[in-house]
């Protein structure tokens, strides 16, 4: 009887110190990555109302919802916080980072991007967050996942970006109304509209561009950039 009265009042000192244990100690082999609603949940399965610590996490800036079941660690944390380029790649997937943002990476345009524009085989769509702007433009398989690399950003992030000829590639086929018809119209819409760097442009692999033109859209396009790089 002296022991089930001894586990009885053990059971609420348990509780007690799950309910205040530091979110910040729970949460930091996970802080490098955006988190789903259903990792958090399993996080605080030792709370008694679970969701409730979600929403008060939120309010106290320890959490911050970049979109329905999605998460990053807030300022009150005091732990680093994804890298914009994995946050992209985790709130719209399958995707990688491409275009503007991708081109501005590899320093190919000296332009810094605020919106993260990125490439999907998904339905093209926005996404404004408490952290920046995000916009997806669908790209079709095969020609979708050729050309993406793995890049280290900081320590332990890893994020999915266009290597710079896919950029470039990308670029051409998304924008609105380009189909370039000569060599002089495309070293003027990459030279002179987005101010690439001639010298930057010879480093390019024009072999793997090439290669990817059977399986691309805007065929011909691409066919004009490598004449163009070839002539650079």
């Amino acid at each position: 009887m002296s022991n089930y009265l001894l586990i009885i009042g053990i059971i609420p000192i348990i509780a007690l110190y799950f309910n205040n244990m530091d979110f910040r100690t729970l949460i930091i082999d996970y802080a490098n990555a955006p988190i789903t609603r259903h990792l958090i949940l399993d996080v605080l399965k030792d709370y008694g109302r679970p969701n409730d610590k979600i929403s008060e996490l939120i309010k106290a800036d320890e959490l911050i919802s970049v979109k329905k079941g999605l998460y990053i660690t807030g300022p009150k944390i005091d732990l680093p916080q994804p890298e914009s380029f994995l946050i992209a790649n985790h709130l719209c997937g399958p995707s990688y980072v491409s275009i503007e943002s991708a081109l501005s990476y590899w320093g190919l345009i000296p332009e810094r991007t605020y919106e993260i524009s990125s490439a999907t085989v998904k339905t093209s769509k926005k996404y404004t967050t408490p952290v920046g702007r995000f916009s997806y433009k669908h790209l079709p398989l095969p020609y979708y996942a050729l050309g993406i690399e793995r890049v280290e950003l900081v320590p332990q992030q890893f994020a999915l970006i266009a290597s710079p000829e896919k950029a470039i590639c990308d670029k051409i086929i998304l924008t609105p109304k380009i189909n370039l018809r000569s060599i002089v119209q495309t070293k003027a819409f990459l030279i002179e509209d987005l101010r690439m760097d001639e010298a930057a442009l010879q480093k390019l692999d024009i072999e793997k561009i090439d290669s990817w033109i059977v399986d691309a859209p805007k065929r011909s396009s691409l066919k004009l950039l490598v004449n163009t790089l070839k002539e650079l």
